[in-house]
């Protein structure tokens, strides 16, 4: 059995009572970064070896994995944060075990774009999740489609681009469009930021102090 397993986004006690006994009970956990995921285990007393499985090795890694379950092992899946396969290594291994008959369970837990998208108090009833935009290549592409969508719009993007971002937003869908910034969700910082994209942009370069952290976007229905 795989067992796919969110993990906490900030705060280590918004882990399950479910997801201690998955992760102590494996025979084995694949990490997206094993010191990440070291620091959970060593908070909770888990004690079952790690394994790095991410980005850059899971295309050479999954079929060993396969081998693995197919021989009876139970196998955990968590990334750094959240819940694997979302904008994290997961999908692959996922499509693997089904096109194996492997049987996959998947634990219910954190994701960082739905307590960021319930507080924005933007409607949620639809949405839609881009999560990562391309960095380059395809991005102008993405945001053409994106102008196209009236209901409300959640992206994901590291502090080292959120202006580029929001300028991005300002350019193609103007300042009519509300605009929520999340940082740090559920940690000691976490915080809110309201406005258009210029009103924020000018207000993020009038403390840039406050450009780290972990970023939600979520972008309002028109």
């Amino acid at each position: 059995m795989l067992y796919i397993v969110p993990t906490p986004i900030g705060n280590l006690g918004d882990i399950t009572y479910r997801a201690v006994e998955v992760l102590s009970s494996v025979d084995l956990i694949l990490a997206e970064d094993t010191r990440v995921t070291k620091r959970l285990l060593d908070k909770y007393e888990i004690k079952t070896p790690l394994k790095a499985y991410h980005a850059f090795n899971e295309h050479q890694a999954t079929e060993k994995i396969i081998e693995e379950l197919q021989s009876g092992k139970n196998i955990a899946l968590v990334s750094d944060a959240g819940t694997p396969g979302i904008s994290d290594p997961g999908f692959f291994l996922a499509r693997a075990c089904r096109e194996a008959n492997e049987e996959i369970t998947v634990l219910p837990g954190a994701t960082a774009f739905v307590p960021a998208l319930v507080g924005s108090g933007f409607p949620c009833d639809r949405f839609h999740f881009e999560g990562f935009l391309p960095h380059k290549k395809g991005r102008q592409t993405r945001w053409k489609h994106l102008t196209s969508l009236e209901n409300t719009i959640v992206l994901y993007e590291s502090p080292y681009r959120l202006l580029k971002c929001l300028e991005e937003i300002n350019s193609f869908l103007g300042e009519a469009r509300k605009v929520c910034v999340v940082r740090e969700i559920s940690k000691i910082h976490e915080t809110f930021h309201f406005g258009n994209a210029a009103e924020l942009i000018a207000a993020f370069n009038a403390k840039p102090e406050t450009l780290k952290g972990e970023i939600v976007i979520i972008i309002s229905s028109i």
